[in-house]
């Protein structure tokens, strides 16, 4: 079927514009060449290590050679003496037991006191807020010795509960800060609307700003959870016990004064890693909306 003359004249419009698309994208594309060379230079810093770390998990002790080059052939025995020594089991149970209640303490009155905060909008708050961000700037290595003399005279060392009292007072002001601006975000009119159906101040929160926080909850058990699962120097003064080693713990027993196990150790660290992979790659798509919600605003 043969097109007609204004139909010709339609086609031949469009498919210029079609061309002046494609010119405009290309030349898009070759004006920010230099973004895409500093996202490919990022990407590499960032993955460097990690196949450091796999290398080295992968070479056997007498293979001397630079940790960059990749293994011939590849050597397990790092993995199956990690395994046989049976520590990373324990290291994996304590550091799990460890991250999950110091996460549900942060959630739990995060979230509470970030409500409070958010809707009460005085002096006091402001205030509280304000000591809140200044906390956030003290360094947790600084008050070391005082944390460490109070811990001991409430036998709190060596223990769950005393890690998890520890490592969510220092994350909590992070996530009060998270969950505040997320919760400032939702308008104020959905609160007054519950207030005048008859609800109180719990039943608003529960039933219409809790399910809400789904996307910000997500960011903080990534960010949090990673935090709490890498963490090390606490974790060394206050977890004297064999039996309470976390996992980074464990990686530190295959270096000594005499010698330095990288292969075991490096085992080591690819298994304690793989927890978090799994976990963020299921929560990946919550976590990027995390970000977006709970960006800072002014």
């Amino acid at each position: 079927m043969s097109m007609t003359k204004e139909e010709k004249k339609e086609y031949k419009k469009k498919l210029k514009q079609m061309n002046r698309e494609e010119v405009e994208h290309y030349k898009f594309q070759k004006k920010d060449w230099w973004k895409y060379l500093i996202a490919l230079g990022l990407l590499f810093i960032y993955l460097f290590p990690f196949y450091i770390i796999i290398n080295v998990s992968l070479k056997s002790f007498a293979d001397t050679t630079s940790r960059i080059q990749f293994p011939n052939p590849i050597y397990w025995e790092n993995f199956r003496k990690v395994i046989e020594a049976g520590d990373i089991f324990v290291g994996i149970k304590n550091s799990m037991i460890i991250t999950v209640f110091v996460l549900l303490v942060e959630i739990i009155l995060g979230c509470m006191a970030a409500y409070a905060l958010a809707r009460n909008q005085s002096k006091l708050n402001e205030v509280v807020r304000s000591l809140i961000m200044s906390v956030m700037m003290i360094t947790p290595l600084t008050i070391l010795v005082g944390v460490y003399s109070t811990m001991s005279k409430i036998n709190a060392t060596s223990t769950y509960w005393g890690m998890v009292l520890l490592l969510s007072s220092f994350g909590l002001p992070l996530v009060i800060f998270l969950y505040t601006n997320f919760i400032s975000s939702i308008p104020v009119a959905l609160d007054e609307a519950a207030a005048i159906d008859g609800a109180t101040n719990l039943q608003i929160f529960f039933r219409i700003i809790l399910p809400q926080l789904k996307s910000v909850t997500i960011t903080v058990i990534i960010l949090q959870g990673v935090s709490v699962w890498n963490e090390y120097t606490y974790s060394y003064y206050f977890l004297q016990k064999t039996e309470m080693r976390t996992i980074t713990l464990v990686i530190k027993t295959f270096f000594s004064a005499v010698s330095n196990d990288y292969g075991a150790a490096a085992a080591t660290a690819v298994i304690g890693m793989a927890p978090l992979i799994i976990l963020y790659l299921f929560l990946q798509k919550y976590f990027i909306q995390g970000q977006v919600d709970s960006a800072i605003k002014s």
